[in-house]
């Protein structure tokens, strides 16, 4: 999740930890033991761009890396504290500080791989990267924790409940994708459209209003689920696959295919445009729900430069058009009151 979100719980996991022992030092070197595995993203221009997407959250979000780096932490800070606190609280706060960061990771839809060095990264889909209604109680709880003495009982109460208040919404966040999945499950059912294989994550800044994605051979089905109506809210979108698949795209210089596959995990669309290809991610979403023009295009990709028919540099791409985003609009369809296009996109 985003830096913020990932303080707080580092600084509450480093009070509960050492929080008697340390007053409020407890929570500063939890919260910077919290942020440590996110310095991934400096080693990410080592790495072609698609690399680059699995190098994050991959062995500095590992268990195996909170092992290791906890007790080298823990020697450091015993070592220039002159024993005060002890090597093994050292280490607990750091192991747990650094391990906390990971697992609330798994809940959001980039997953991470914690079981490193296998491949496979773990995600419930059930959070979004920056979700206000997790962060923002949890913090107020911290900081009003913070304010009272290191002894105190209510201090130590307060960060408990942000504690709980943390990992309730986090259950509670899977369990309301369950229901999403059974209801698309049901709608798809009644509705006789073929999908072979679906998604469900929750749309930007908010666990009550969810994007379901459906695959078949031919086409990706769009549809959303806010949480105040009482089904799917509108007629699913259609987005027609077109003729290019990423088995067949041709690199210069190392293959990235296997890598694309595992980075979209192979809900992805190709764009054809002029000397390039647009590789898009489909598990991010669409900009139509973000604006009122129904811009029916996906959020993230990949922009890949074409020389000869073949790839000879990637970079990022992200929509350009976010000067018309309508974030009241946005709101709206939240509180399940919107209308959409059904339009196909990405035809070519």
């Amino acid at each position: 999740m985003d830096s913020l979100t990932q303080i707080v719980l580092g600084g509450a996991v480093g009070e509960l930890i050492a929080g008697r022992r340390m007053g409020n030092k407890a929570v500063l070197w939890g919260a910077i033991a919290g942020t440590i595995p996110d310095l991934d993203v400096f080693f990410r221009v080592f790495f072609h761009p698609i690399e680059a997407a699995l190098v994050h959250r991959g062995f500095s979000h590992s268990l195996l890396f909170s092992i290791l780096a906890s007790p080298a932490f823990g020697w450091v800070f015993n070592k220039a504290t002159k024993g005060k606190y002890g090597f093994w609280l050292w280490t607990k706060l750091f192991f747990w500080g650094i391990v906390t960061h990971p697992i609330l990771d798994m809940f959001t839809n980039y997953g991470t791989q914690f079981l490193w060095p296998f491949e496979a990264r773990i995600t419930f889909n059930s959070v979004f990267v920056i979700d206000p209604l997790y962060t923002v109680p949890f913090m107020v709880l911290l900081i009003w924790a913070m304010r009272l003495d290191r002894n105190s009982a209510k201090r130590r109460r307060l960060n408990r409940i942000g504690l709980i208040y943390s990992t309730s919404y986090l259950v509670i966040g899977v369990l309301v994708k369950c229901y999403v999945w059974y209801d698309a499950t049901q709608y798809i059912s009644e509705k006789h459209i073929k999908v072979n294989r679906m998604m469900v994550t929750p749309m930007p800044f908010t666990s009550f209003y969810w994007y379901v994605l459906g695959e078949n051979e031919a086409e990706y089905i769009v549809a959303y689920r806010s949480l105040f109506n009482a089904t799917i809210d509108e007629k699913p979108m259609v987005l027609t696959r077109g003729p290019h698949r990423i088995n067949e795209l041709k690199w210069k210089g190392k293959n990235q295919t296997k890598n694309l596959h595992r980075v979209t995990n192979d809900y992805c669309l190709i764009e054809s445009k002029k000397n390039k290809l647009i590789v898009y991610d489909l598990r991010f979403g669409l900009l139509c729900k973000f604006t009122k023009e129904k811009i029916n295009k996906p959020l993230m990709g990949f922009e890949c430069a074409m020389l000869q028919q073949r790839i000879i540099r990637t970079t990022m791409h992200r929509q350009a058009q976010w000067d018309k985003v309508d974030f009241g609009y946005y709101i709206r369809c939240v509180f399940g009151k919107s209308a959409q296009s059904n339009e196909p996109v990405l035809n070519k």
